[in-house]
Formats: C-alpha cells, sequence, structure tokens
C-alpha cells in the first residue's frame, strides 16, 4: 500500500502518515482487539486514487469504546503506553473513526499538492 500511495505521486510527508497510521491501525488489531490470538483474522481493505487514501482495518474481538481510552499526553498517563497507536493515528490521518463496536477502524488521508 505504501509503495502504491508513492507511486500515485504521494507526497513523503502523506506516505509518511499512511504508514505510520496502518502500523499502528494492524498493531492495535492484533495485539488489542484479537488478543495475539491466532486463531482470529484483521480484515485489511484500502483504496488509493489520486486524492485520497482510504484504510480500512477490523478484527475479531470484542471491540472497544475509543471514548475511554486515556489521554496520552495527560501528565498522569506520560508512563503509560495505552492511547498512543491512537493519537498518532488520529494526529497523522485527516480523518479517523471507528465503529459502533469498536472493532474496525476507518482512516482517510488526502494527498494534497504541495504549495509553492
Amino acid at each position: 500500500m505504501v509503495a502504491e500511495a508513492e507511486a500515485r505521486g504521494y507526497c513523503p510527508e502523506a506516505v509518511f502518515a499512511i504508514k505510520l497510521a496502518l502500523e499502528e491501525a494492524l498493531t492495535n488489531a492484533i495485539k488489542h482487539g484479537n488478543r495475539r490470538d491466532p486463531a482470529k483474522t484483521v480484515r485489511f481493505d484500502y483504496t488509493i486514487g489520486p486524492t485520497c487514501a482510504e484504510i480500512h482495518i477490523a478484527d475479531q474481538g470484542g471491540g472497544f469504546d475509543p471514548t475511554d481510552v486515556p489521554d496520552p499526553t495527560a501528565d498522569e498517563n506520560l508512563e503509560s503506553p495505552t492511547g498512543r497507536g491512537i493519537m498518532l493515528m488520529r494526529a497523522y490521518m485527516d480523518h479517523v473513526e471507528f465503529n459502533e463496536r469498536g472493532n474496525a477502524v476507518r482512516m482517510v488521508k488526502y494527498n494534497r499538492p504541495r504549495s509553492g
């Protein structure tokens, strides 16, 4: 997917954002969603157009409520790794949404032309 974004002319910043968010979402699906159960699968779909990349990732876990994830930048959470992946996904992608069950995420990154 990353190579396809590069081939379609996405700027390096967009390619980096896609790669980072994809890695974080897949890690969360395997580690937290499926609890590293080798019998469970993760579904990964994506589309890359000239101006927009869209990623869908779903696991077979019970889901979670993204509003219950503690803010990793709060003083009391600085030592805890919890929530950093979601924070990075939201920081680097233009749109991040979870399904109602909390076991699937949809992320969008726009390929904006460079100014100047």
